[in-house]
């Protein structure tokens, strides 16, 4: 037995090493019993799909395996892979990373969320739901990960105002009553507002004292508070998941989707910032909402009163989280001209990706040619000015000063900077995504996979929307958002076809069913983090997670039969959908809340 038992866990120790050897043997049959072109392509799929799961291989090193394999293999050319890895959807997301480069170096993103928390107060409800209105905000814009690991110590921070040192609230979780029947330990004793404020009030002496409540009352208000603690750290991770959502630049799928539609159908152009950002920003309101709601509820209710049962030191309590929101918000100091400047180009950045061409008004694209200004060029005008716009306000009395210091201006963003904050191995990522998509396209794979896909057609469109978003939220669980869109998002839009659904009214939902990774710490990196923290269990995460994804099926299943269908013409089956299936027609779908 104690044999066994070193076996495996030398067998544990090189598990990524026999995966890499063993997948691709594997794998090898599909080479024999399936067409020859669609075979090798399946076959190189399947060995990629496995190592994304598995993380076998560096995320990025198995995206770059198209570029040898697909050539050797004679499934497309070297010419037709390689640029695959830098397509105008790459320099959108490069340029929405660089933006987010430049908001983290000057702080702003930490201004935006303490000038939040300042607004919403420090009662539990209203104080989860300034949390995750201002981390959904941020990961907008900003990474996920980025957005958590600024979030938590601000939270924490509160926390431990709000209700003491969290060691001591953990014992007091389990107070036992002594023999003579009287608790024995001391509660930590919080300051009131005016000592906090003005260290004036001597009513309180900050010195521990016997706390004079019963032990279960002590019990029972410790394990309240360790509850709204949970709820605190669990809703960031979530919210930061919804929040990047509701923007192409937010989350790698997005752009997947983006990258893949131009692939596969070219003639459409129907997503875009602007038009993403009208479909999924009510989306992800409506989610957090819901979201914030069970969490809440969940956590310690919708209560806007703090949980500690004494009336004084309730207002002690808040008095003091106040003063470390507004003590932690008057260190930044006054917005200079630096935070002020990244401002308002990152709001230029924002409307000028929004206005280019939203399709429910005329955008500015029109003052171009037809085609010639995409949502990349927008970005990257932007963030070139980052490199050379100064961080001081620039003065003419500079040139006449001989006592003014002569060394050259610093811009908004070094290039130095750039290169250490942005994550290069997602931008492969993506290519690699790109790349397999095509080569899934020029082999006939994604062809071949729709015909075998047939019987799925009886399904009610509607009812398979909410079989894909479950199915994906799942497997997400599991596998990186990036690498489950990648691998399924062909299927999913060939599906579409052979059942003669808009291929929006399918790949919309697969794409933002990705991001709902609740469930489990190693799902996200936000999750990761979060759990990182020592306070969560991964019980507390499945209990919460399981219906997050059931509220981010419903509200997926909402927005597509609803303003989706009319914004995206999602009742009709489009010309553009026909490169995919030459062979099938034109035809105006029956509802679809129809079968067929």
């Amino acid at each position: 037995m104690e044999a066994l038992n070193v076996f495996s866990k030398k067998l544990w120790c090189v598990r990524k090493q026999l995966i890499l050897f063993l997948t691709p043997l594997l794998l090898l049959p599909l080479l024999f019993v399936l067409p020859v072109k669609e075979g090798k392509c399946l076959y190189v799929v399947l060995l990629m799909a496995v190592f994304w799961c598995t993380e076998a291989l560096p995320l990025a090193v198995t995206a770059m395996l198209p570029v040898c394999l697909f050539p050797t293999m004679g499934i497309l050319p070297s010419k037709k892979v390689c640029p695959q890895y830098f397509l105008e959807t790459n320099f959108l997301f490069l340029s929405g990373l660089v933006m987010a480069s430049a908001i983290e170096e000057w702080g702003l993103h930490r201004r935006i969320a303490l000038k939040v928390l300042k607004i919403v107060g420090v009662k539990p409800a209203w104080l989860i739901l300034g949390m995750m209105i201002t981390t959904s905000f941020l990961s907008m814009w900003l990474s996920n990960t980025a957005t958590t690991a600024m979030m938590l110590p601000i939270a924490n921070a509160i926390l431990e105002s709000l209700f003491g040192d969290l060691q001591t609230l953990k014992e007091n979780c389990k107070v036992k009553e002594d023999p003579e029947g009287q608790s024995q330990v001391k509660m930590h004793v919080l300051p009131s507002e005016k000592q906090v404020l003005t260290v004036e009030d001597s009513r309180l002496d900050g010195v521990e004292r016997p706390d004079q409540r019963s032990p279960e009352e002590i019990r029972k208000e410790a394990e309240y508070q360790m509850k709204v603690w949970k709820g605190f750290l669990i809703c960031i991770p979530y919210a930061a998941s919804i929040g990047g959502t509701a923007t192409l630049t937010g989350t790698a799928p997005n752009l997947i989707l983006v990258g893949q539609l131009k692939s596969y159908f070219p003639e459409c152009d129907l997503i875009n910032f602007g038009s993403w950002f009208i479909f999924a920003f009510p989306l992800m309101v409506i989610f957090l909402f819901v979201g914030w709601i069970w969490i809440a509820l969940l956590y310690g209710g919708l209560n806007t009163r703090l949980c500690i049962n004494k009336h004084d030191e309730r207002e002690a309590a808040e008095a003091k989280a106040k003063a470390v929101i507004d003590e932690n918000y008057k260190k930044l100091g006054p917005i200079n001209f630096a935070e002020g400047s990244i401002s308002f180009l990152f709001i230029l950045f924002a409307v000028l990706l929004f206005t280019r061409d939203p399709k429910f008004v005329t955008g500015w694209a029109i003052l171009f040619n037809k085609g010639y200004v995409s949502d990349a060029v927008t970005g990257v005008i932007i963030i070139s000015i980052l490199f050379f716009f100064p961080s001081e306000c620039p003065s003419l009395r500079w040139w006449t000063n001989r006592q003014a210091s002569n060394t050259p201006y610093v811009p908004l963003l070094s290039w130095k900077k750039a290169q250490q904050c942005v994550p290069w191995n997602i931008i492969l990522l993506l290519g690699g995504g790109f790349a397999m998509a095509k080569g899934c396209e020029e082999s006939g794979l994604a062809s071949w996979i729709g015909g075998h896909l047939q019987p799925l057609a009886q399904v009610p469109p509607a009812v398979a929307v909410i079989l894909i978003v479950a199915f994906l939220a799942c497997f997400t669980e599991f596998a990186s958002n990036t690498a489950t869109i990648i691998i399924f998002l062909p299927v999913i839009a060939e599906l579409a076809i052979r059942v003669k659904v808009n291929p929006l009214y399918f790949m919309i939902p697969a794409t933002t069913g990705c991001s709902f990774a609740f469930m489990l710490p190693v799902s996200t990196p936000p999750n990761s983090i979060a759990f990182a923290s020592g306070h969560l269990m991964v019980k507390d995460m499945v209990k919460t997670g399981f219906v997050m994804n059931l509220l981010g099926i419903m509200c997926v299943s909402l927005a597509m039969n609803t303003w989706a269908m009319q914004m995206f013409e999602l009742h009709t089956y489009p010309d553009w959908a026909h490169p995919l299936n030459t062979t099938s027609t034109q035809a105006t779908l029956p509802p679809l809340n129809s079968t067929g």
